[in-house]
């Protein structure tokens, strides 16, 4: 582990606000400019930055605040996908009660990269930023979602090939950030943790035809080729799913921990969902090799209630059982609004986890 220690970090997105998705929709319907649009997006991402700086974070980045989902620097600065309702995922809430609910698209054709979102969003926070910078970028092995044996295998006969060719959209954008002089690169890869649990493995990857086994190697192997780029740091963020306070899995890290962080070798930082009893215990931690660094995500981003600040001190002190404590942080469990809509939760209990993370970390690392 080399460079600055980031020990309270943000994951990605912040809550949209409305004035944000209302212009979005006057911008696509031809009522609003695109020059007035993206005014009204710089002040999106002017407060997304002002927020994570005053509760002092030790990173920020711009809040996703240019994209619909966590998702949108692959699919929407790529073709290849088309609209459709009738591709679903089984999704839950704390109740347990499953909903299957569509995001909206599928592959019907090949991916190809019609321009980057990443730059813009980089260099304009570049500008702002106060503290050091992050950008997120989705895993392409995300596009397992948008896989359809039925509508998908006309343009790709095996889902790995579109895999692939996601990988090289996302590699263009580390190649564009590292042309910026960007130092420090999330990958989020909630597909990796829906391999924890059973019932989510056969529900989102063997109904389509996609080897569990596979994602575990080959597509580790394509995760870890994304990390190549000299001089910047690279972290591997891994939840459960987030959409809208909802999610997709459950079950501990070890069911999955010796493969993907022996593969992924080139991620200097893990940022790991252990926000609750579904995340499992800390003893996977165990099995991540001592020249990394781990950001404990024990903060929910899910919930509008604050933990405890002893609990939180508790449990990295029980974490540093399994990995040294001197390589540790803490984080939220992942974004507030991985898709446009967000998480129940409003903007002062944002605000007031955003501020326990970075007051947390002061006292359990001062």
């Amino acid at each position: 582990m080399a460079g600055n220690v980031y020990r309270a970090q943000p994951i990605g997105s912040l809550l949209r606000p409305a004035w944000l998705r209302d212009a979005k929709r006057a911008e696509r319907k031809g009522e609003m400019s695109a020059a007035a649009f993206k005014r009204i997006e710089d002040r999106a991402v002017d407060e997304a930055l002002a927020l994570q700086e005053r509760t002092g974070l030790d990173v920020v980045n711009d809040g996703e605040q240019r994209r619909l989902s966590f998702l949108g620097s692959l699919i929407e600065t790529t073709e290849g996908l088309s609209r459709t309702s009738g591709l679903t995922k089984p999704w839950r809430d704390d109740g347990q009660h499953v909903e299957q609910l569509t995001l909206g698209l599928a592959v019907t054709g090949k991916l190809r990269r019609r321009r980057s979102m990443v730059g813009e969003e980089f260099t304009y926070a570049r500008a702002k930023a106060r503290k050091p910078l992050k950008v997120t970028l989705p895993s392409p092995l995300m596009l397992l979602m948008f896989w359809s044996p039925e509508e998908s295998r006309a343009a790709y006969r095996d889902p790995f090939e579109l895999f692939a060719d996601g990988a090289d959209v996302i590699r263009e954008e580390v190649r564009e950030l590292a042309r910026l002089g960007c130092e420090y690169v999330q990958i989020d890869a909630p597909e990796l943790a829906i391999m924890v649990d059973p019932t989510a493995q056969r529900a989102v990857f063997e109904a389509n035809g996609i080897s569990p086994e596979r994602v575990l190697g080959e597509g580790v192997e394509i995760l870890n080729g994304l990390a190549d780029a000299p001089g910047m740091r690279f972290g591997l963020h891994m939840c459960r799913g987030n959409n809208d306070g909802r999610w997709l899995s459950q079950g501990g890290y070890e069911a999955i921990s010796k493969e993907v962080f022996k593969r992924a070798q080139r991620y200097d930082t893990f940022l790991l969902e252990y926000d609750d009893q579904r995340s499992g215990s800390f003893e996977p931690l165990a099995d991540i090799p001592r020249d990394k660094f781990v950001v404990l995500g024990l903060v929910s981003t899910k919930k509008s209630g604050l933990e405890p600040a002893v609990e939180l001190l508790s449990r990295i002190d029980e974490a540093s059982r399994y990995f040294p404590r001197e390589q540790l942080g803490l984080s939220t469990q992942c974004g507030f609004a991985s898709g446009i809509k967000g998480n129940p939760i409003d903007v002062t209990a944002q605000e007031k986890k955003l501020r326990l993370v970075a007051e947390v970390a002061a006292r359990a690392w001062r």
